[in-house]
């Protein structure tokens, strides 16, 4: 009769412990900042150095 009450009473504290399924951890995406570029910004230093290479070269 021990036994039966031991093995009752194992079976209620396992069946507690795995009750549930643990749930899934939340992972939020990562946030990507990209800086606004104009269309114009790739042809200004360029041509700033043409004009300081065509005002070094006219003294």
């Amino acid at each position: 009769m021990k036994k039966l009450v031991l093995a009752a009473a194992l079976t209620a504290a396992a069946s507690t412990a795995f009750a549930g399924a643990p749930a899934d951890p939340v992972i939020e995406a990562p946030v990507i900042v990209e800086e606004a570029n104009s269309s114009s910004g790739g042809i200004i230093l360029p041509l700033l150095i043409l004009i300081a290479v065509a005002a070094a070269v006219s003294d």
